[in-house]
């Protein structure tokens, strides 16, 4: 699935070559990427067409373009979903669900939702061009400069919960997929079980600095995308191209100590860590 650094791609990628751009039209080819807007498919393209786009952003993982009367396009990239600018003459792809025809700053282009398996989705955000009140409970994430670092920090030690549970919960920091999470613990040293009231402030603060520092890693790798007309998320983007410590590296030496990285089922994926460099919380409580 596409995490924060591959959805910041696509944004950024839609800033440069959509922004400014009235929609013509829309062709709706499968209802199911529109079915969360309430009017359905005919609905969603009387709302849009001769709307202009006046911008991209991203909160966690949902991206949306504001548009000239307040509205907005939100959008979730679900497992397999694309946002691709196209030159008009380029062929379909095979799994184009919706495509917007452009004209001014983007003539002669196509904004196209492409999604195989079709678990993303569009839908219009009413009054939501400057935050969508759908995904208004959405935590910032923490490449966000309006992220608050002590009140994470101070939220995250009241909790009960696994670190690694904690740091997928949208409500407390968004943006942190199964990938960043079990690559950020590594580097922190630190077990996905080990409750987040068992940190100490340290612990806490280093965990999120590692957080930090594994999805920027990934988003300067992406960032080659930024120029490209063709803007896309294929679950080969970004940190998955990256060498990884501790994901997807099962029976592997670890990169720091030499013992064996394990796998564990985890919220119905997968947990990797090292057992040496990350071992099982102790029952004492961090001060």
């Amino acid at each position: 699935m596409p995490e924060l650094p591959e959805v910041e791609v696509v944004r950024a990628g839609l800033e440069r070559h959509v922004v400014g751009a009235t929609i013509t039209a829309i062709e709706v080819l499968h209802d199911r990427p529109v079915r969360r807007h309430p009017g359905g498919a005919s609905g969603f393209v009387a709302a849009l067409t001769g709307r202009r786009i006046d911008g991209a952003r991203r909160r966690g993982k949902y991206l949306w373009l504001p548009l000239d009367n307040g509205d907005a396009i939100l959008g979730h990239l679900g497992m397999s979903g694309q946002m691709l600018v196209q030159p008009a003459e380029v062929p379909a792809e095979r799994h184009l669900r919706v495509r917007f025809l452009l004209d001014g700053a983007a003539e002669g282009r196509q904004l196209r939702f492409v999604d195989q398996r079709m678990f993303g989705g569009l839908s219009v955000s009413l009054g939501g061009a400057e935050l969508p009140p759908e995904i208004a409970h959405i935590a910032r994430d923490p490449m966000d400069p309006e992220f608050d670092d002590e009140l994470f920090i101070a939220r995250l030690r009241k909790r009960t919960s696994g670190v690694k549970r904690l740091l997928l919960d949208q409500g407390l920091i968004s943006g942190v997929g199964n990938i960043y999470a079990d690559e950020a613990l590594w580097r922190a040293g630190l077990h996905g079980e080990r409750p987040g009231e068992r940190l100490t402030r340290k612990q806490a603060v280093e965990l999120l600095r590692h957080a930090r520092e594994v999805m920027g890693a990934a988003l300067a790798q992406g960032g080659t995308s930024f120029d490209a007309l063709y803007v896309n998320v294929n679950g080969e983007s970004g940190y998955f191209d990256r060498s990884l410590h501790a994901y997807g590296r099962e029976d592997e030496p670890c990169d720091r100590c030499g013992q064996a990285i394990r796998r564990v089922a985890f919220m119905n994926r997968s947990s990797y860590f090292c057992p040496r460099c990350q071992p099982a919380p102790r029952l004492t409580r961090a001060r």
